[in-house]
């Protein structure tokens, strides 16, 4: 039988004070090799200073942090040589062109010159900008420079690659292929640590998440394990002059409603009768889908805005 091997990443109680606040509040998680892990949460929820703690450049008030076996922050500059990070924001040279950015980065470990050019080529074609090797970044779409900077995170082959919203603003054409190929990276082995507020990309991408709020972990698991712990099966998202009457066939059919502005959800597990009776509703219209992330993500956080 094989042993399971060393999580990648792994967090027992770890705990961030900041000007005299806890932002991080003794969560505790593992990531496991070859595994898409998701941080989600609201603005202000803590994610952005738990990433620096895993990369190591914000210390740990309390707890225990090991990325690749080795305590976080005393041995940052080792794991970080062996982690690619795509920030929020992109942060090319725009004095270098496509090729060069690459090349360039790729000294900052200490590469042999020819492999850098060798793995530079490769990630051009991987992330189809093969025809723009001769670019300068501000004549790429904003399409292109998340994948030339996601193609710059991978230059030293990480073992852990950190993205930090990746596809924040991308038309879908450029996210979907951006989640092709990082699928692609996590079956050649690699791990890969997200932060997101596109629940549907979470959702698609990710073997395990946490969703956090207030520095604390409010749930964990699988995507599919989540949603079904937290939210019935089927939603139907009412709207229209006669909710009165769609309130009042809630007590019939058994449905949990929220109301938002002038849209009432309905969560079910069946909600094939629901829908027979809306019939009886004048001027209203209704979608029926599945339940999914994102209704967990508002159940759990809430629907107020965060500054």
């Amino acid at each position: 039988m094989t042993e399971p091997s060393e999580p990648v990443i792994h967090a027992s109680g770890i705990e961030k004070t900041f000007n005299g606040s806890l932002t991080v509040r003794g969560i505790s998680f593992s990531v496991a090799k070859g595994q898409c892990f998701g941080v989600l949460g609201p603005n202000g929820a803590g994610k952005t200073t738990t990433l620096r703690l895993i990369l190591g450049i914000s210390p740990l008030s309390a707890g225990d942090l090991r990325v690749f076996g080795l305590t976080m922050p005393k041995f940052g500059d080792v794991a970080r040589e062996r982690i690619g990070v795509v920030p929020q924001i992109d942060s090319l040279d725009p004095d270098f062109n496509v090729f060069e950015n690459l090349r360039m980065y790729g000294r900052y470990f200490d590469l042999n010159a020819k492999l850098v050019e060798e793995r530079a080529s490769a990630l051009l074609k991987l992330m189809e900008l093969g025809e723009k090797a001769n670019a300068k970044p501000a004549t790429l779409s904003g399409g292109m420079r998340r994948r030339l900077t996601i193609a710059r995170a991978l230059i030293n082959n990480p073992d852990l690659l950190v993205l930090d919203e990746p596809t924040t603003g991308l038309d879908p054409q450029a996210r979907h292929l951006i989640w092709a190929r990082l699928r692609q990276l996590v079956s050649e082995g690699k791990t890969l640590l997200l932060t997101t507020h596109y629940m549907e990309e979470a959702e698609r991408l990710c073997d395990e998440l946490v969703i956090m709020d207030q520095g604390k972990i409010l749930d964990q698991g699988s995507p599919m394990a989540i949603i079904g712990r937290h939210v019935e099966k089927e939603v139907l998202e009412i709207r229209g002059e006669d909710l009165a009457n769609c309130y009042a066939l809630n007590t019939e059919q058994g449905c949990r409603l929220e109301t938002v502005d002038n849209s009432l959800y309905c969560y079910t597990n069946d909600a094939r009768p629901m829908i027979t009776r809306l019939k009886d509703c004048a001027d209203v219209t209704y979608l029926h889908r599945p339940a999914n992330l994102e209704d967990v993500f508002l159940k759990l956080t809430g629907r107020e805005l965060r500054d």
